[in-house]
């Protein structure tokens, strides 16, 4: 099996992922000599890729990369990419750009844009003497709103709300999620954690909606950047296609460096 994708897709992707990164960091300097830009992400392999929206996966072993680029107390800039392992084919590429409205020390509250949404999907055509796959790219313009409530440094509770706007044939023309998250850090040893992130969500795509309960797992230690991890997605009622209970288990490297502009 073959996949085809444009040389001119991939170099008008880096170039506006190349001037994004250019003007938050210039967005993100003030009146000061220098400017510290934090760096986070982590780098994930998994025997089934979970998507943006838990309530679908991949199906297939995938690798994920998160990324969080941070200049100031307001805005973000959060990348995600998601990759078939079989086959090295992207599934998904998200441009999150977020801003905080309100960043108090028990309150915050969001807004963003995923700008540009990149889900792929597999075309296949015949030419002699076999079949060939290309891959094709749907367009949607989703946004989103978060408001969160911090209890304590290790207890969070906030409502997720995102609506997208399929703008191309082959997308939903409206998608809506709003789940409600609870975050919570359970210290197990001195340098053991587990991290836990429930959530019940309800979802509609058109005509179509479902209520889930999905959550994250993530065991840590402060010793190493490795990490395991794990997701489980179980619909409570839906109809809305997709399996009557999916998991997965992940092995992950996090990345947390600090980058400092001078002017």
């Amino acid at each position: 099996m073959s996949y085809f994708i444009p040389n001119a897709f991939y170099r008008n992707l880096l170039s506006l992922f190349l001037l994004c990164n250019i003007s938050f960091i210039s967005l993100a300097q003030e009146d000061t000599t220098s400017k510290i830009i934090n760096f986070r992400g982590a780098v994930s392999v998994t025997q089934n890729g979970f998507s943006f929206i838990p309530a679908f996966s991949l199906g297939k072993p995938a690798a994920i990369f998160n990324f969080n680029i941070n200049g100031g107390k307001r805005f973000s800039f959060d990348p995600e990419f998601r990759f078939a392992l079989k086959d090295g084919r992207p599934w998904s590429f998200i441009f999150i750009w977020r801003y905080k409205l309100i960043n108090q020390k028990r309150f915050q509250a969001s807004i963003g844009t995923h700008f540009p949404a990149v889900p792929f999907r597999v075309l296949a055509y015949e030419t002699s003497p076999e079949i060939k796959n290309t891959l094709a790219v749907s367009r949607v313009i989703p946004f989103e709103f978060t408001p969160n409530i911090i209890l304590n440094k290790n207890n969070s509770i906030s409502l997720f709300c995102l609506y997208a706007k399929g703008v191309s044939d082959d997308a939903n023309n409206h998608t809506a999620l709003v789940s409600l998250r609870s975050f919570s850090t359970i210290q197990l040893i001195k340098s053991l954690s587990l991290r836990l992130n429930p959530q019940l969500f309800y979802l509609k795509l058109d005509a179509k909606e479902g209520y889930y309960f999905a959550s994250n797992f993530t065991l840590s230690s402060k010793k190493t950047p490795f990490y395991l991890g794990s997701t489980i997605n179980k619909p409570l009622k839906t109809d809305i296609a997709g399996k009557s209970f999916d998991w997965n288990i992940s092995l992950g490297y996090a990345i947390d460096r600090k980058l400092i502009v001078k002017k």
